[in-house]
């Protein structure tokens, strides 16, 4: 996604790049084609682009909107009591792989009480741990 927009009332003028405090704009000249270059990093947001365009080309707006970007989309292993997502198979397989032994996939509620429900199985004599009845 690209924050910085111009639109088709660009005349390549450079007023924009010309008066940026932050030097977030520049441009190329190749093939008898000018392109306009925005860097995100070194820009400061303050506005100066679209204030300065003398065209009213600068669309400023997304720049202030904050919009979130997919970055990367992952597998996810639920608690198998509730179903509540917790931690993707690498995660857990990473985790495992650190403990040298495997884990029950459970969110903090249906952990405690499995926790608890293990108590009785480890006296002798007493009934085994009820696993959220399943």
């Amino acid at each position: 996604m690209f924050y910085f927009r111009v639109n088709e009332n660009c005349h390549g003028c450079l007023a924009c790049m010309e008066n940026c405090p932050a030097c977030a704009l520049a441009f190329i000249d190749q093939d008898g084609r000018r392109t306009l270059k925005h860097n995100m990093i070194k820009c400061a947001r303050c506005g100066q682009c679209w204030r300065i365009c003398p065209q009213r080309a600068v669309e400023f707006q997304d720049l202030l909107v904050g919009q979130w970007d997919d970055v990367i989309t992952l597998d996810l292993v639920h608690c198998r009591v509730c179903g509540e997502a917790l931690y993707s198979p690498a995660y857990r397989q990473k985790v495992e792989s650190k403990l040298n032994a495997t884990h029950e996939p459970l969110c903090p509620k249906h952990r405690q009480s499995y926790a608890a429900s293990m108590w009785p199985h480890l006296v002798p004599g007493k009934a085994k741990p009820n696993l959220g009845g399943k």
